[in-house]
C-alpha cells in the first residue's frame, strides 16, 4: 500500500474539535500502512499549525471519543513525519505571521494545494 496518497484537507479547529480528531486518527490509522500523507490546514484549521494550540482543545472534545488533539499530532508529526501545510491566505487573518508554528508546519499558497490534489486523493474535514 506504500504507493497510494492522499491529502487531509482540515478546515476545522476550535469550532469542530471532534472533526479535527477524527481526521487525525484516520490519519494516523492510514500512516501505520506506509502511505504517502499530509495535510493542507484552510479555515479554522490553520489554527493547528500556532504551537501550543491544539493543547487548548482537550477540553472541548467530547470525552471518550478519541484521542486528543495534541497527541494525535504529536504522533502524525513525530513517528511519521507527516507536514502540515498551512493556506498562505489564512496567515495574516489568523495572526499565524506572528506566531511560532508547529514542527513539520510550512506556508503554502492554494496553488501548492492545487498541485498536491493532482498528485493525491484527498480526504476533507
Amino acid at each position: 500500500m506504500g504507493n497510494k496518497k492522499f491529502v487531509f484537507i482540515l478546515t476545522h479547529s476550535y469550532d469542530r474539535p471532534d472533526i479535527t480528531a477524527g481526521a487525525m486518527q484516520l490519519a494516523s490509522n492510514m500512516k501505520a500502512f506506509d502511505v504517502d500523507l499530509d495535510f493542507f490546514l484552510m479555515d479554522d484549521g490553520v489554527l493547528l499549525a500556532r504551537k501550543g494550540f491544539a493543547e487548548t482543545l482537550s477540553e472541548l472534545q467530547k470525552k471518550d471519543e478519541f484521542s486528543p488533539v495534541h497527541e494525535l499530532m504529536r504522533t502524525l508529526v513525530e513517528d511519521f513525519g507527516v507536514k502540515f501545510y498551512i493556506c498562505a491566505s489564512c496567515v495574516r487573518h489568523y495572526g499565524l505571521d506572528k506566531a511560532e508554528l508547529v514542527k513539520n508546519a510550512e506556508v503554502k499558497p492554494g496553488s501548492f494545494l492545487g498541485e498536491m490534489l493532482m498528485e493525491r486523493d484527498n480526504v476533507t474535514f
